[in-house]
């Protein structure tokens, strides 16, 4: 799904005008790279948490050169869902 079809969705279930949907949408992923470039987790209460994670310091390897890089500790953005969130998923999902 892409952020026009949230959109859409959106304008769908509520009625709200194209415009202002569009602009809320936008302003929360705004929100949201902000709040956690400036270090913060967001928690959505029944959806999930958008969260920081150390990643540790480590040597990789430069494939062109066949030489080793010093990879240093650096945070990354990472989504864990909520116990409800996870359950649905489970429970429409099928694996093949």
């Amino acid at each position: 799904m892409t952020k026009a079809e949230i959109v859409n969705e959106i304008i769908t279930q509520t009625g709200i005008e194209k415009e202002a949907v569009e602009a809320v949408v936008e302003s929360i992923m705004v929100t949201i790279k902000k709040s956690m470039a400036d270090g913060e987790n967001i928690y959505l209460r029944g959806f999930g948490t958008f969260l920081l994670k150390k990643r540790a310091a480590k040597t990789g390897r430069n494939i062109t050169k066949n030489t080793p890089v010093k990879i240093p500790a650096h945070m990354i953005p990472a989504f864990k869902p909520s116990k409800e969130f996870t359950a649905q998923i489970k429970s429409r999902v099928k694996v093949n």
